[in-house]
């Protein structure tokens, strides 16, 4: 892993340059509800991440299915927190140990060098946090078109998704702090946070992500969907009550 170390870096809560003395380390953490059917999957995928030093922290929100107890075999640790993916990534990343978190849905999956390309992108000493492009497990023209124009907007907007796997220093993160407390739409308001502290670092590289949501919802009616939440938030709509619309779609 070619973390860099040595590297001098400004501090997101005071501006001034502090050298980095020790190496940074990537916890990888991911939250999880009734997802025993592909967690083993997903943390086999992680293994060679593992072995090159990152740390995986699984977090449940009370599923019923057994997850916790699937992920044990193949996690550094498996914790328990309050269902919400604000809540569990907040949970996550406070019993990481790494210095780098990077929040990974379980239906994603990583390039195989993820850790080398945030190592490069957060290389730079400004950079405090960043994001990858996505692309969908299909080849359904229309998904590709969608992956495309979400790649865009997050560039152009400095705003990351939850499946583009967002990334963060420790010290940034926690200068944010952390995941506001909101049932819905969590991604959008902690990159509002950490465009304070740098513009993401905009990764190329693609994650892959599950395209099961739109098919089962329909393309065009799951796309009016994410637009209608996201116009709804910026006009102030509550996050709670975008979250009873979201999972009664």
């Amino acid at each position: 892993m070619r973390w860099r170390v040595g590297v001098t870096r400004p501090s997101p809560v005071t501006g001034n340059d502090s050298p980095a003395v020790r190496p940074l380390k990537l916890s990888i953490i991911i939250p999880v509800l009734n997802e025993a059917a592909r967690i083993a999957d997903a943390l086999i995928a992680l293994q060679p991440l593992r072995e090159r030093g990152a740390e995986i922290v699984v977090v449940d929100g009370a599923s019923t299915d057994g997850t916790a107890d699937v992920a044990a075999h193949g996690a550094d640790c498996v914790i328990r927190a309050p269902r919400g993916r604000a809540s569990q990534q907040n949970a996550g990343a406070q019993r990481a140990s790494g210095d780098t978190f990077l929040f990974l849905h379980s239906d994603t999956q990583l390039p195989l060098n993820a850790d080398d390309l945030i190592a490069d992108a957060l290389g730079e000493p400004a950079a405090q946090w960043g994001r990858f492009d996505v692309r969908f497990d299909t080849d359904q023209p229309m998904l590709r078109v969608v992956a495309t124009m979400m790649n865009v907007r997050s560039r152009v907007t400095g705003i990351a998704t939850g499946d583009q796997c967002l990334f963060v220093r420790r010290s940034a993160f926690e200068a944010a702090g952390g995941f506001p407390a909101v049932a819905l739409m969590e991604d959008i308001a902690i990159s509002k946070l950490l465009r304070r502290y740098s513009a993401p670092s905009c990764l190329r590289n693609k994650v892959t992500t599950s395209a099961r949501r739109w098919q089962k919802n329909g393309v065009w009616r799951t796309i009016f969907l994410m637009w209608w939440l996201r116009l709804a938030y910026a006009v102030g709509v509550s996050p709670t009550r975008l979250a009873q619309w979201y999972r009664q779609s």
